[in-house]
């Protein structure tokens, strides 16, 4: 996908990788993760850590960020980066939705064929696929839950799901 004008010129489209590719680019963003949050207790802090280190690593990453848990079952959009989030959505709704209430993660391979406004929110028609995973507090507590975006239908597998458990155990520690 290239750049057009349902694309805004300031995002690039996303460029899918091999798993060993994967696995290579999730080790090193990891490992920044790691040594840039350090001992930090700070949640905003650790959420655009997480963001920029994983978007700068990872060319398929359209869209990252977290929605945020504010009771009243409904999520607002938190620290992100990338094009205009939704702001808030209710527990069960969209896939993000969906997470929050479940607290189980969930892969889209094409967002496109999902129900739009139930199963899915389209905040960006450029998004294809998406991988939700909800994000834990130490108390057991739901902080949120974790979204990332593709342009490319089929972006996210076992390995991002693998690689993005672990890193969002910053969390819970």
């Amino acid at each position: 996908m290239s750049a057009s004008a349902t694309m805004p010129y300031f995002i690039k489209p996303s460029v899918n990788l091999s798993a060993a590719e994967k696995e290579a680019a999730y080790a090193l963003a990891h490992q920044q993760i790691v040594a840039t949050i350090g001992d930090e207790t700070d949640e905003t802090i650790k959420m655009v850590t997480i963001n920029c280190l994983l978007k700068t690593h990872l060319p398929y990453y359209y869209w990252v960020g977290f929605y945020l848990n504010r009771g009243d079952e409904t999520l607002t959009v938190g620290p992100y980066q990338g094009t205009l989030g939704c702001l808030y959505i209710k527990f069960g709704r969209g896939v993000c939705g969906t997470v929050a209430l479940s607290q189980v993660p969930k892969i889209v391979g094409d967002c496109h064929a999902l129900a739009q406004g139930t199963e899915h929110i389209a905040c960006d028609p450029n998004s294809r696929s998406e991988i939700v995973l909800p994000v834990m507090r130490k108390d057991g507590s739901l902080l949120g839950v974790f979204d990332v975006d593709s342009s490319e239908v089929a972006s996210f597998d076992g390995v991002d799901l693998r690689w993005l458990e672990r890193i969002l155990t910053v969390f819970s520690l």
